[in-house]
């Protein structure tokens, strides 16, 4: 199954994908600790959000020993990439430029933020020419 097909994450999918994303392949109580541990989120709940992740095809888990490894099967840059289209769409009908000049406008950029927001529009007008 394509990346595009897989239905985009929850919030709280994003955390856990994030936190595996960090830590790779990892077992619920380490997801759950490194989500703040159970005074934030309980190990139910986490232990919930990865098999209905996994009935999405978010994560795959191993089960070959009695503690289940749960590790993401979705890239952090797909995900992002497809959570910026899908806001790009619903929020600035489809445009990107708008996103970015929104986001930018919304809360400072660090100057290391900015070259690479500079670089990256240099190398795309590059290849707009090319």
């Amino acid at each position: 199954m394509t990346a595009r097909r897989l239905p985009l994450p929850t919030d709280a999918e994003l955390q856990i994908l994030r936190v595996l994303w960090a830590r790779g392949a990892s077992t619920v109580r380490a997801v759950q600790s490194a989500l703040g541990g159970a005074e934030r989120t309980g190990y139910t709940t986490v232990l919930k959000l990865l098999q209905v992740m996994h009935g999405k095809r978010l994560v795959r888990r191993d089960e070959r020993e009695r503690t289940h490894i749960y590790e993401a099967t979705v890239l952090a840059e797909d995900t992002q990439r497809r959570l910026v289209s899908d806001l790009a769409e619903r929020a600035f009908g489809g445009s990107a430029a708008h996103l970015a000049m929104r986001a930018l406008s919304s809360s400072p950029a660090s100057t290391e933020e900015l070259r690479a927001v500079r670089a990256l529009l240099d190398r795309l007008e590059r290849e707009g020419d090319a």
